[in-house]
């Protein structure tokens, strides 16, 4: 992970809305609520092989734009031309043209663009957190965990970790990657459509906005394949339950005002939901199909001292790792309050590092079975532990709005 503070680290993510016909395939008008953010990965050049087309829906395989009039002035309204966009327009980072507001999200699908060698090389843009930002008298503080060393995930990822994937997106300084979870949708028992990941990898925060090119892709180099062999794998063997391109998305508000450069801006609401639509039509399988599982979500988790412990998954892209390997690290949590008028996150010995950020936490619920109830928001430069937020009403009016959003279609 980079830092821009000596200390600690943030980790990336992004946000929601509601559909309301097939075309938010390729335009999302996203709602946001915003916090805290860890480390994500990117090459900084924001140049892509994308065969240049974009695609209003899943459907539209023909390469043609097919947007109703009223998404194309919702687009005129934001000084979009969609032609313009998928051409290279979405690079302008102008702070005036960067939205920013909840409602204002766009994410037109470019096909092509995530191909491998963009994955590949996306990279790791840590954010510090400020030693000032975990001085002893912010409420409740455990001493700080020891180092758990992470552990690889067994391949095929498909079976030992089918929830878990990458987020990659496009920001300021290049391109970028987190890590995310497949997560249940109550409107679509079975059917889900829906990714967890943190609020950073999907907006900047309070002196930002919206990313651009938001994607995810499932069980990311299932095989487990080094390096060296990535470099001539094939877009089926990196992405082998394919790309899935967020068509809404939604964070705090917290995050979007409070959420700054240090992980202490935010951290308690560094959370965020994705819907998504698969780039290629394919069979019509919603995402949770396509993977076979889905986790559910606690907003009730157990006070911290109750929880026996959390499994901490996600693709570490800083040193030593590579970003392009699953690892996952067990630990009973601590408490980590960074203000005393915000809830007191989650904390882990974790020694994975900048990438891992939104990767979900889980843990096994009073039924034995497990549930997702955090995600890794921020972390110490040096490795050594990790921390999430504890998921409560903020976090479900967020996960429902989405929800709620796609209900019905």
């Amino acid at each position: 992970m980079r830092s821009i503070r000596p200390s600690f680290t943030v980790r990336r993510g992004r946000s929601t809305g509601r559909r309301t016909s097939p075309v938010l395939a390729a335009v999302a008008l996203v709602s946001a609520l915003a916090l805290t953010a860890t480390a994500c990965n990117g090459d900084g050049d924001g140049d892509d092989n994308a065969d240049g087309r974009a695609t209003a829906s899943a459907a539209a395989d023909d390469g043609k734009i097919k947007i109703p009039e009223d998404i194309k002035d919702r687009l005129k309204e934001h000084g979009i031309d969609l032609d313009q966009w998928k051409n290279g327009a979405w690079k302008n980072w102008n702070k005036d043209d960067w939205l920013r507001e909840a409602n204002d999200f766009i994410n037109p699908i470019i096909k092509g663009l995530w191909d491998p060698d963009r994955m590949r090389d996306a990279d790791d843009p840590d954010r510090g957190v400020d030693d000032n930002d975990l001085s002893g008298d912010q409420g409740v503080t455990d001493p700080t965990p020891a180092p758990v060393k992470a552990q690889a995930v067994q391949p095929p990822y498909h079976t030992n970790a089918a929830t878990a994937g990458k987020v990659f997106f496009d920001s300021p300084e290049g391109t970028m990657v987190c890590s995310a979870t497949v997560v249940q949708d109550p409107a679509h028992p079975g059917k889900s459509n829906m990714v967890w990941t943190a609020g950073h990898c999907v907006h900047a925060g309070k002196k930002g906005g919206w990313y651009r090119n938001i994607a995810f892709v499932p069980s990311y180099n299932d095989k487990g394949m080094t390096n060296e062999e990535l470099q001539s794998a094939t877009k089926e063997q990196i992405a082998p339950y394919g790309i899935w391109w967020g068509d809404w998305a939604q964070t705090s508000q917290q995050w979007i005002e409070q959420g700054g450069e240090t992980g202490g801006d935010g951290a308690s609401y560094d959370f965020a939901v994705i819907h998504v639509t698969p780039e290629e039509g394919g069979s019509g399988k919603s995402l949770e199909e396509t993977v076979g599982s889905a986790l559910p979500v606690d907003f009730d988790a157990p006070a911290v001292p109750k929880v026996a412990s959390v499994t901490a998954t996600g693709y570490p892209a800083a040193a030593p790792f590579d970003g392009q390997s699953l690892y996952q690290c067990t630990d009973k949590p601590g408490r980590l309050s960074l203000s005393k008028s915000d809830p007191t996150m989650y904390r882990i010995g974790c020694t994975m590092t900048g990438g891992s950020s939104g990767g979900g936490w889980v843990e096994n619920g009073s039924d034995g079975k497990p549930a997702l109830v955090s995600n890794t928001s921020i972390g110490p430069v040096s490795s050594g532990w990790l921390a999430g937020p504890r998921l409560g009403d903020v976090a479900e009016g967020v996960y429902g709005a989405v929800s709620k959003k796609f209900a019905g279609q």
